[in-house]
């Protein structure tokens, strides 16, 4: 039985995993925290989850009962308590982006803030399962991907060395679910009024997603950003409560045929927990993943075979954040990694 800790359970991300959690026949929770409700019963916060009799403790709580902990709470407190957590043999998955970037000066650049452990960039695993599982099987620190970069990523990386015959970057063009571009704590952007019935782009040339897009694509990838340029993200919001769908788009200077393109992501499907690439002709909704930790892919071309789009959907907070988190425990514990998933 796995001892698990949840620092922040009481945000977006922290009860998704509650809600997963409740069901995992490997886990059994020591702590949860949270700065808003301390001394407060989950079941009194969140009525619903009446399967946990626990009190919400204050952050900085004794994790010393804990194998592994969850961290489900702001960049700058991650960059704060991760390395204390990992000082006290606890294990640490960070569903914050304190961890993804491997430069500190596109860091600050993207988050605004100084990254004070530099040190354990090196080892932080990228908790991308289908691509990093053995790295995150051994880890002491997993940095769970943003929900954009996961969609992104997904829908272009198992095309494999065609992508080093890219003549221009992709284009990712990127709709959010309200929880996907803001916590439980609503801003001026996602409040209701500025939500309903509107629809909007946000971050320009400056989501913090777009760094680790890129990182990625080209540590796991030939995509050569010297040929073909930085990728080019665009996220908007959508209003809806959860669920991101990507339209992302290729062109290849030579005609590459549709069964050269579905070969490579029906087979890496194939090899994957919980990706599942289309029929021909057909496309994912948002609809098609919500509550689930899938990932659904389809691609289609033009006649010239040149101008290719891939289209990806998958839930933020599942897939994109405490599903994904889940994927990653159960293979640093070395259980199946679907178990306690959908």
């Amino acid at each position: 039985m796995v001892r698990i800790g949840i620092i922040g359970a009481a945000g977006l991300s922290g009860r998704e995993l509650l809600h997963w959690l409740k069901n995992h026949p490997q886990v059994k929770i020591e702590l949860l925290t949270s700065s808003k409700y301390q001394g407060r019963q989950v079941s009194e916060v969140f009525p619903e989850l009446t399967a946990y009799s626990q009190v919400f403790e204050p952050n900085e709580s004794d994790v010393s009962a804990c194998d592994l902990v969850f961290l489900a709470i702001p960049n700058q407190a991650s960059l704060e308590l991760v390395p204390k957590l990992l000082e006290q043999g606890v294990r640490v998955i960070d569903l914050s982006g304190a961890f993804r970037l491997g430069d500190t000066e596109v860091f600050s650049k993207f988050y605004q803030l100084t990254h004070t452990a530099p040190e354990l960039l090196d080892e932080a695993a990228f908790g991308l399962p289908e691509f990093y599982k053995d790295e995150i099987s051994n880890a002491r620190l997993v940095a769970n991907p943003g929900c954009y970069a996961t969609g992104a990523l997904l829908g272009i990386l198992p095309l494999g060395d065609l992508l080093a015959e890219l003549d221009r970057a992709p284009i990712i063009d990127a709709k959010s679910g309200v929880s996907g571009a803001g916590g439980r704590v609503e801003g001026d952007m996602t409040n209701y009024v500025s939500v309903n019935e509107n629809f909007k782009a946000y971050k320009v040339f400056a989501h913090q997603h777009q760094p680790e897009i890129q990182q990625y694509l080209t540590e796991l990838s030939p995509y050569s950003t010297k040929e073909s340029g930085d990728v080019i993200f665009t996220p908007h919001l959508l209003p809806v409560n959860r669920g991101i769908l990507s339209t992302i788009y290729l062109h290849f200077p030579e005609a590459i045929t549709v069964a050269e393109i579905r070969s490579r992501f029906s087979k890496f499907a194939a090899e994957q927990k919980f990706v599942h690439f289309m029929d021909e002709g057909d496309l994912p909704d948002l609809k098609v993943t919500l509550n689930s930790n899938r990932v659904m892919i389809g691609a289609e071309s033009d006649e010239s075979g040149q101008n290719w789009v891939i289209v990806t959907s998958l839930d933020n907070l599942v897939k994109g954040a405490s599903g994904q988190a889940i994927q990653n425990m159960n293979l640093m514990c070395g259980l199946d990694e679907s178990l306690g998933l959908l």
